[in-house]
This record gives structure tokens, sequence and C-alpha cells, in this order.
């Protein structure tokens, strides 16, 4: 017998589960906030303080409409663990779409945990939140990114040509994109 939407957890898989942020989540921000090696994806190059990271947490609405983003934390089930964060970014509502970005702790990385988050909030976004596309953008050369997105059913739709500029270079930039195809990909 088939769960309705009521009774669906979208959130939760076999091995990881996505909720919201939570203040004991901090630390594990300004860690993977102030990670260098993370800033060719987030378009930032300056640290976050501890002070700014709590406010980000305490004025998010938790609202995607509002904040035309949704963050939600990676936990591994088996301890609890924060292991990371996925969202989606620059959601536009009147197109129904946004773009996805993962961030795993570098000792969760290659062990399955980001494909079943991916696949976890791909089925929210398009099965609950009714969300028509998801896109992403994963420097080339990223093959573990780009691994990831195209087992989830990313496909690549573009390049985009000198797109960030990272050590004083400038690095191509995939373009993936998931569309929602019908009204089946809803799941019921």
């Amino acid at each position: 017998m088939k769960k309705n939407n009521m009774e669906r957890s979208y959130l939760l898989g076999q091995r990881v589960k996505l909720r919201a942020m939570e203040p004991e989540d901090l630390e594990i921000m300004y860690e993977m906030e102030n990670d260098p090696e993370q800033w060719d994806i987030t378009c930032f190059n300056v640290p976050y303080s501890r002070y700014i990271i709590k406010q980000y947490m305490e004025n998010t609405q938790c609202d995607m409409y509002a904040d035309k983003q949704l963050r939600l934390m990676i936990i591994r089930l088996k301890d609890q663990v924060a292991i990371g964060t996925i969202d989606i970014t620059g959601f536009l509502p009147m197109h129904l779409r946004g773009e996805v970005g993962i961030s795993l702790k570098t000792e969760y990385r290659g062990e399955g945990y980001g494909s079943e988050a991916l696949a976890l909030l791909c089925e929210y976004a398009f099965g609950f939140l009714c969300l028509k596309q998801l896109s992403a953008e994963v420097a080339v050369g990223n093959e573990l990114s780009l691994k990831l997105f195209t087992s989830c059913g990313f496909e690549q739709c573009g390049l985009l040509k000198e797109w960030w500029f990272v050590e004083g270079h400038f690095k191509d930039v995939i373009l993936l994109q998931k569309l929602r195809t019908s009204d089946k990909d809803r799941k019921s």
C-alpha cells in the first residue's frame, strides 16, 4: 500500500536524514564556511565569524519563498552526527526552480552519503515542493562532484567558459540540470 504525502518522510533515507539547522550546528557551519577549499564553489573569499553565522541561523525564516533558499543539514543516522549541508539557492518561485549545492566534511566524502542526501533533496523538491527543475554548477575537473550529480539524474546541459576565478585562474564550469518530467515524478 502506498503512503500518502502526509505519511511520507521525504527527508529520511537509509543512512542519512536531512533536517533544518539547529543552534548546535554553529560549529560545523563555522568550520565548513571557513574552509578555503570550499570558497571557489561558494563564491566567497573571506572568513565568517561565529557571530555572523549565528545571525544567519537566527534570521532565516526557514521559508523558501521568503528566504529564496533552503539550507538543510545532512545527518548520519547511525550516530546522529552532522556531516555536511545541502542547499537549494537562487530559488525562483515564478519559474519553480533553484540551484543545488552540497558540501560534506572531507572525512565523509566518497562513502555514498552525498548521493543519498542529494537523492532525498531531489525527491523533496519535486515531490513535495513541486519544483520543476534543479540545476548545479561543477568546476571542470571536479570529477567526484560531477559523478555525484550525474548519478542522481542530473544531465550536463552547458559549459560556462572561464566562469569562476579561483587562485588567480579562471575555471570553466559545467552546468547540470534535472527536470521533473511529469507528475508521475511526484511521489505519492
